[in-house]
C-alpha cells in the first residue's frame, strides 16, 4: 500500500487538510501524520494539533490514517487511549497509532526532566500496556515506576482491534519493539540500514505490518530539489545521537550540516519521477506499506506529479 505523509511541522492545519484530500484524488490509498508541539526548525514554521486534525481528515476522505505518538510525558497514556478509541469508533478499520519514545523538542514543555533512552523506553512500554488494556475494555489501575493510573476506563470503544505499532529508528529498538508491538514503523535512510531494521524486527518475531516513511524532494530540477530539502529538512543532518535530545528549533538549526551532500543521507532527492520511484522501491523492499513525504513546500505540484508520474511508475515496479 502506498500512502501519503502529512507533516504538521511544515503546513498549517487547513492547508494540510486540503493536501490529504488532494492526495486521495491523486491515487494515494492511505495517509499518516506526525504529532508535534513544535517544528524542527523555524523555517518550517507550523505545528497543528494532530488529534483534532485527524478527525477532520478521516471525515473528509475515505483513506486509512495513522499517527506517530509519544505517550508518557506530554500525553498521559489514558488520554491517548481515549483519543485512539474515539477515532477508531467513528471510522472503523481506518485508524492505527504508532508509539515511540519521543523527542525532547516536543516533551520538555511539561517541565519534567527529559529521561535517558533506557528510561524513555521503559516508560513507553508501560504506556503501551496501559493503552492496550484500556482499548481492550479493561478498567486499569497501575502504579509502575514511571506510569501511574488510577481506576481508569475508556467507555466509548471501537468494535475492532486497533493496531498499536512500535516506532523504531535503530536496529536495536526494532528488535525491542518486536516483543510487544502490533507492527513496525521506521524512517528510511540508506537501503542497507533500512533493510537491517526490518530484518531485526522480523528476527525478533515481530508481527503485523511493517511500514516505512520515506522523506523525498521531487523538484523541477535537481538543484531545486536539493535547495528545498536543505531549506525544509535541515534538521535531519543533525548527528543522530542528538536528534532526540535538543529542545528548540534553534538548536537544530545551529547543528545542521548542509555541506557535502549531507541532506541526501536522509532525503531522496531527484527531478525525475522514474528515478525516484526506483529508489523508493529499493528502500521499501519487504515492507507492507510505504508513506511518501515530500519535504518541499509545494504539495499541490508534488501531488500532481504523483498522479501522472510517480505513483504509476512506483506501482509498476513494486
Amino acid at each position: 500500500m502506498i500512502g501519503y505523509h502529512a507533516s504538521h511541522e511544515q503546513h498549517a492545519p487547513s492547508e494540510l487538510l486540503e493536501a490529504v484530500q488532494l492526495a486521495e484524488q491523486a491515487g494515494f490509498e492511505a495517509a499518516m501524520c506526525s504529532d508535534h508541539l513544535a517544528p524542527w526548525t523555524r523555517q518550517q514554521g507550523e505545528s497543528g494539533f494532530a488529534w483534532s486534525w485527524l478527525g477532520a481528515a478521516l471525515a473528509t476522505t475515505s483513506m486509512s490514517f495513522g499517527v506517530v505518538n509519544a505517550p508518557g510525558q506530554r500525553y498521559h497514556p489514558v488520554i491517548i487511549a481515549q483519543a485512539i478509541a474515539t477515532l477508531a469508533e467513528m471510522f472503523p478499520n481506518r485508524f492505527w497509532a504508532a508509539l515511540g519514545s519521543g523527542e525532547a523538542l516536543n516533551e520538555h514543555v511539561t517541565g519534567d526532566p527529559w529521561p535517558e533512552k533506557p528510561v524513555r523506553q521503559e516508560r513507553l512500554h508501560e504506556s503501551f500496556d496501559v493503552i492496550r488494556r484500556l482499548l481492550d475494555g479493561e478498567q486499569v489501575s497501575v502504579r509502575n515506576d514511571l506510569t501511574h493510573v488510577h481506576n481508569a476506563r475508556v467507555w466509548s470503544l471501537p468494535a475492532e482491534h486497533v493496531p498499536l505499532l512500535g516506532a523504531a529508528a535503530s536496529e536495536e529498538t526494532a528488535e525491542w519493539v518486536a516483543g510487544w508491538a502490533d507492527g513496525l514503523i521506521t524512517v528510511a535512510s540508506t537501503p542497507d540500514a533500512t533493510q537491517r531494521i526490518l530484518e531485526r524486527y522480523r528476527a525478533g518475531s515481530g508481527r503485523g505490518s511493517a511500514r516505512l516513511q520515506v522523506h523525498l524532494s521531487l523538484g523541477a530540477s535537481r538543484e531545486e530539489a536539493v535547495r528545498e530539502a536543505e531549506d525544509q529538512w535541515a534538521h535531519s543532518t543533525v548527528p543522530e545521537e542528538l536528534l532526540w535530545e535538543l529542545e528548540g528549533p534553534e538548536d537544530y538549526e545551529a547543528l545542521a550540516r548542509l555541506s557535502d551532500g549531507a541532506i541526501e543521507e536522509s532525503v531522496v532527492v531527484s527531478d525525475s519521477a522514474i528515478d525516484m520511484a526506483e529508489r523508493i522501491a529499493e528502500l521499501a523492499a519487504g515492507f507492507d506499506h510505504v508513506y511518501l513525504h515530500h519535504v518541499g513546500p509545494d504539495q499541490k505540484t508534488f501531488l500532481r506529479r504523483c498522479e501522472t508520474e510517480l505513483l504509476p511508475e512506483l506501482r509498476r515496479i513494486l
